[in-house]
């Protein structure tokens, strides 16, 4: 019972000292208590996403998969900075006199930006695949992503003013993932129907919103050694607590009764044949993809009883 009640002793056992070098500025056992804390929320929407996706085909979990991936890789992250593992200490550009941030060098996260580098492409996946935007958008905009947590996590590991050229590369790529959310994401999804657009806009709404307060949340911790590292902690952790498990239970919810079909999410099951097997034996021409965004207009258009634009071509390519 005593070994249940003892407090958290994470900081005294994985201690201050990283490859020789003791740092100055650092979370305390209240951050530590606060990362385990967000680890816990984290695991738990990860495994509710996981149990809810048996209520579904298997054809009809890869929006569940995706988000339940996000929230786990999160919670290891979240494990890690709780533990005071993962970080290095880099040398501050601003010395500041407040005892909270004073010192020559600060604890840096690395792990937060390895969570971050996995995560975020599989939270564009989701709010690009609700959208059924081509797969040539939704790469561009996972590099444009990779482009921002990479260039944030080098300016964080710089210790001199050259750190905000980072900052600038990293938010003008961050501009460049909200223009094809806000632009094409809105008008594609507008073709889906009522309950995707609802979807698309409640999750991407709260996607730019939040988004836009990291650069905030970097420039007054990593960058300007502003507020301590458990105040960096409960700052970036409600951040990621709406982005991930928020974000989650709306995507989850919202996708509940939409079939992935009708934004071309095409899958067949791994028991089962694949539809050039079953066109082939009856003598059709064309062919479905297994999973393209491309033929999300034709899934609308089948599932409200009218010709697929696929079909109309093969139609008249059959009539020469």
């Amino acid at each position: 019972m005593a070994d249940i009640l003892r407090r958290n002793t994470a900081i005294d056992t994985n201690g201050h000292i990283v490859n020789g070098k003791t740092v100055d500025i650092h979370i305390t056992d209240d951050g530590s208590s606060f990362y385990f804390a967000i680890c816990a929320v984290m695991g738990t929407v990860g495994l509710g996403v996981l149990a809810s996706s048996l209520m579904k085909p298997r054809t009809h979990r890869v929006f569940f998969y995706i988000t339940a991936a996000v929230n786990i890789t999160a919670a290891v992250a979240y494990f890690s900075m709780g533990s005071n593992l993962g970080w290095t200490p880099i040398d501050v550009e601003f010395v500041r006199s407040d005892s909270k941030v004073a010192g020559m060098n600060r604890e840096i996260f690395y792990a937060r930006y390895i969570d971050w580098f996995v995560t975020t492409p599989l939270l564009i996946m989701d709010l690009l695949l609700t959208a059924g935007l081509p797969w040539t958008t939704i790469i561009w905009t996972i590099f444009l992503d990779e482009v921002m947590i990479v260039t944030g996590l080098v300016g964080a590991l710089v210790s001199t003013s050259y750190k905000w050229g980072y900052f600038a590369a990293g938010t003008a790529a961050m501009f460049g993932i909200f223009y094809n959310l806000a632009i094409h994401g809105r008008k594609s999804a507008a073709h889906l129907g009522t309950d995707v657009v609802r979807t698309y806009t409640i999750c991407g709404v709260l996607t730019l919103f939040i988004w836009l307060l990291y650069p905030i949340a970097w420039g007054i911790s990593e960058g300007g050694n502003l507020i301590s590292p458990d105040g960096e902690a409960v700052f970036y952790g409600i951040l990621d607590l709406i982005a991930k498990p928020v974000f989650s239970i709306a995507l989850i919810f919202g996708h509940w009764n939409i079939d992935p079909a009708r934004m071309g999410l095409v899958l067949r099951d791994y028991d089962s044949d694949p539809d050039y097997f079953h066109i082939a034996k009856s003598g059709g021409h064309g062919e479905k993809n297994g999973l393209g965004n491309g033929t999300a207009h034709d899934a609308v258009a089948d599932d409200q009883g009218g010709p697929s634009a696929s079909g109309g071509a093969a139609a008249e390519a059959d009539k020469v």
